[in-house]
């Protein structure tokens, strides 16, 4: 059962770390269910404190996922279309790796930002806004992401290091 649990929690690590990216997956969230996973093991000891700061640090950061898009849009001036272009953007970028990850939510929101305004450099501010905002989600996620990988991998290692 530890093996099993263990490795449910490196695809759940792994799936949170993608889940940074992805806008349909919570990533510290998924990687938190991960470090959970570890703990349910027999070889790990269940730090109930340690699993409470995380799951709310997930949290927080869930909320703002969803936050930041938004100030960074109005902070340039953008509309709601911006922020919508940009999530948009970013499924369709998903099909064109790398460049279409980065380049996918800031055509989007221009395109949302220019169907409302014709006027490009209005709708290009705004679109850099949104764009901006997206990049500091993604950043954040993928911080708190790898930080939950190097839990677990020094969880992991000290409890399992005999098997290793």
């Amino acid at each position: 059962m530890d093996i099993a649990l263990l490795i449910l929690g490196v695809l759940l690590i792994m799936l949170g770390m993608a889940g940074s990216f992805l806008p349909v997956i919570p990533g510290p969230l998924t990687s938190w269910f991960g470090l959970l996973s570890l703990h349910f093991t027999s070889k790990i000891e269940q730090d109930w404190g340690f699993l409470g700061w995380t799951l709310a640090i997930a949290l927080v950061i869930m909320i703002l996922d969803y936050i930041i898009p938004i100030w960074g849009t109005k902070a340039f001036g953008g509309t709601k279309a911006g922020a919508i272009g940009s999530t948009v953007g970013l499924v369709v970028g998903l099909f064109f790796p790398p460049f279409g990850i980065i380049l996918g939510p800031f055509v989007g929101a221009f395109a949302g930002e220019f169907s409302k305004n014709p006027n490009r450099q209005i709708a290009l501010k705004a679109a850099f806004g949104s764009f901006l905002g997206f990049l500091s989600g993604v950043a954040l996620k993928l911080i708190v992401s790898v930080v939950y990988m190097l839990f677990f991998v020094s969880t992991a290692w000290k409890g399992f290091e005999s098997w290793f």
